[in-house]
């Protein structure tokens, strides 16, 4: 994306532990940032509003994730989206509504960034759960191969509605930007740690903490090793997505891996 053209950025998710620092950092390098908030689980964004610049730069705007209409206005005449997606681990629906609630949302908002016809690139905020369950696998991995659902049903790691959630969404997010000539980046990012914005420490944080204090019983994690990543090389990531031109390896899209 041209210099000119990175001064406004949608983030959608805006609440989230990710998407909050996003946005946080987008605004003390001078972008305009709008963001969306899920009206029906977390319509409380006024912490965003207290940011540096927010109140120049910042805007709010309420969306529902079954009613693609409703990122209209937030995404409208911007130059790029970084979509924060998270998985309801509140809702009580089975794996396959979950998963299936989630696509459709995701869609929406590509088709609200196809539509507005100012889109340069949006920057989908996937996971290393994508391509780090492969039975018998290679050590190393890249953006040719993907997690195994049923593999992961096997081992049934902790957060594995998460890993198959987010496998089964960043391909259908891949194939409709495929399809439709659409920019698309996918940043698969290891389990995030580091300081945070939001009022309320985050899931993702507290297992952290376990982590520090020695606690390993209440994350239940098999394998004994954990990939992590700071939350602000996290960030770094997006952001260098949003300004760089040239990040595809070849067709309409390609898989940043942190």
């Amino acid at each position: 994306m041209e210099k000119n053209e990175k001064e406004t950025i949608c983030v959608t998710g805006g609440t989230g532990y990710v998407a909050s620092w996003l946005i946080m950092r987008l605004l003390q390098f001078g972008y305009s940032v709008n963001t969306t908030i899920n009206n029906n689980l977390d319509p409380g964004g006024s912490f965003l509003e207290n940011l540096a610049n927010a109140p120049k730069k910042l805007k709010i705007f309420l969306t529902n994730p079954e009613d693609p209409e409703s990122f209209h206005p937030a995404i409208e005449g911007y130059n790029g989206v970084i979509i924060g997606h998270s998985v309801d681990f509140e809702d009580k629906n089975d794996e396959e509504v979950k998963i299936q609630r989630s696509i459709t949302a995701i869609l929406g908002i590509l088709k609200a960034c196809l539509d507005s016809e100012t889109i340069k690139r949006v920057v989908y905020t996937s996971s290393d759960g994508t391509i780090g369950f492969i039975e018998g696998g290679p050590d190393v991995v890249d953006e040719s191969l993907w997690s195994d659902i049923d593999f992961i049903k096997k081992v049934n790691p902790l957060g594995a509605i998460y890993c198959m959630s987010k496998t089964l969404i960043e391909k259908e997010a891949l194939n409709f930007a495929e399809k439709n000539g659409l920019d698309l980046v996918c940043v698969n990012h290891a389990w995030v740690f580091g300081p945070f914005v939001t009022p309320q420490c985050s899931i993702i944080v507290l297992h952290n903490m376990a982590m520090i204090l020695g606690n390993w019983s209440s994350i239940e994690y098999d394998s004994g090793v954990i990939a992590l990543v700071h939350v602000a090389d996290v960030a770094r990531a997006h952001i260098f997505l949003l300004e760089c031109p040239k990040v595809k390896k070849g067709g309409t899209f390609a898989q940043v891996q942190i």
